[in-house]
């Protein structure tokens, strides 16, 4: 017997210690996803392990919470402040960061493939193991961690996508060619 979404978040918003209860007793994989968890405070929680894609956090302050090993595809966390997390062994694919804080927070072997991390501040943040971080999304307002904290193949200055390719009217108008 499942428990249903609703009361599963519920819990996560109102009642820490009988979420943590619950999911121990949950042998099945939660599915959380499309949850919404929006404008919460959500403090020194184990959340790991559950498939929260397509949940929306925004505007949230999350501190110290365990994502570990959670499916975040498309999750989102934009305008939220986040401190202490672990983001460790996530999938982040398409999960939107833009706009938020996040200090200390552990991001090492998470997949970060189409995370989208515009000005976002990423102060202190471990990035060191994380996968595919070249192919997140930032701009020049992403305020990144020293590079000791990065991945070293990554450069945190380039900023250009296929996102914010444009044409080059100049070129494909003027190509010398003759009908």
């Amino acid at each position: 017997m499942s428990t249903p979404k609703e009361e599963l978040v519920e819990l996560i918003l109102n009642n820490k210690k009988a979420f943590s209860k619950k999911k121990s007793e949950l042998n099945d994989e939660i599915d959380l996803s499309e949850a919404e968890l929006s404008l919460c405070s959500l403090d020194g929680m184990d959340l790991s392990d559950i498939d929260f894609s397509g949940a929306t956090f925004a505007e949230s302050s999350l501190v110290d919470v365990n994502f570990s090993n959670c499916d975040l595809t498309s999750a989102d966390f934009s305008r939220c402040r986040i401190e202490e997390c672990d983001f460790s062994g996530c999938i982040l694919n398409g999960t939107n960061f833009s706009y938020a804080t996040l200090n200390f927070c552990n991001f090492n072997e998470a997949d970060m493939a189409g995370c989208v991390l515009n000005e976002a501040e990423l102060t202190d943040s471990d990035f060191t193991t994380s996968e595919n971080l070249s192919a997140c999304r930032f701009d020049e307002g992403t305020i990144w961690p020293d590079n000791e904290k990065l991945p070293e193949d990554f450069d945190s200055t380039y900023n250009y996508d296929l996102s914010s390719l444009q044409d080059d009217e100049e070129n494909s108008q003027n190509q010398g060619y003759e009908y």
